[in-house]
């Protein structure tokens, strides 16, 4: 008889109030929407009310990690314990602010020890944007033992984010892979159509953001947020403006 196809992992970490459980819920549902294969999917967080049944919530994983960062990216580096409660293999990351708008599957299948997104607002770099990432479940102990040996001034002092820590520990061991091209898209970048940068920026006020055809994440890096850019919100200085994005609720919803 064939044997039945492996649960595959997804995995997202929700801790403090900046993200309420409406976000893990969202994703969940993009996921399902997306993944053909059969899937957990975990909720690593310090709250679990508001999380929808199929959402399997597990306790943050232990990180050594000093004031005033424990509330910080820094805390993704807690994925790379030994053991993440009962769960093997592969483990797709997503934050959770991402908006899933494409085919899931492939992120599964892509050749790679540890596959991440190639950070598009530095692109003359090797650093990955972690928003999108692909880890094998207690293969990369040594990053977290690496992030323990020093106090968590040192790295934010070399490296400044944890993503940029990570890309550059990886590529010294020849375990960094990317994602290929257009799979994962910036909104800011890709999506709106004056980019972020002056002076093509005021672009943004009279004409709308499009999602390009074949993206199957769209990611939300600093503001706006999903929510933001749904309402034509772009919060920060005055010219930072948007028409709404209305696209954005054709994915991102129960």
């Amino acid at each position: 008889m064939p044997t039945a196809e492996p649960v595959v992992n997804v995995v997202c970490m929700k801790w403090g109030t900046l993200y309420g459980p409406e976000y893990a819920n969202r994703l969940y549902a993009m996921v399902a929407r997306h993944l053909a294969r059969s899937f957990r999917f975990v909720c690593f967080t310090d709250d679990a009310s508001g999380l929808r049944p199929e959402i399997e919530a597990m306790p943050l994983p232990p990180i050594d990690i000093d004031t005033p960062y424990e509330r910080t990216p820094w805390k993704k580096l807690a994925l790379y314990n030994a053991t993440l409660g009962d769960l093997k293999g592969p483990a797709l990351f997503f934050d959770l602010d991402v908006l899933i708008t494409g085919p899931l599957d492939k992120f599964f299948d892509y050749p790679g020890d540890y596959c991440v997104i190639r950070n598009w607002t530095q692109p003359k770099t090797i650093n990955g944007n972690t928003s999108v990432f692909r880890f094998e479940i207690g293969a990369h102990t040594n990053l977290l033992d690496l992030f323990h040996s020093q106090p968590t001034q040192h790295w934010v002092d070399t490296w400044r984010i944890e993503q940029t820590f990570l890309s550059q520990e990886l590529r010294k061991e020849g375990r960094l892979t990317y994602w290929p091209e257009g799979w994962c898209v910036s909104f800011k970048v890709h999506c709106l159509p004056g980019g972020w940068k002056f002076p093509r920026i005021f672009l943004n006020w009279v004409l709308p953001s499009k999602l390009p055809p074949d993206a199957s994440v769209c990611v939300f890096h600093g503001r706006p947020n999903p929510d933001d850019a749904l309402a034509g919100r772009w919060p920060g200085r005055w010219y930072k403006r948007l028409r709404p994005a209305t696209w954005i609720a054709d994915h991102w919803h129960e």
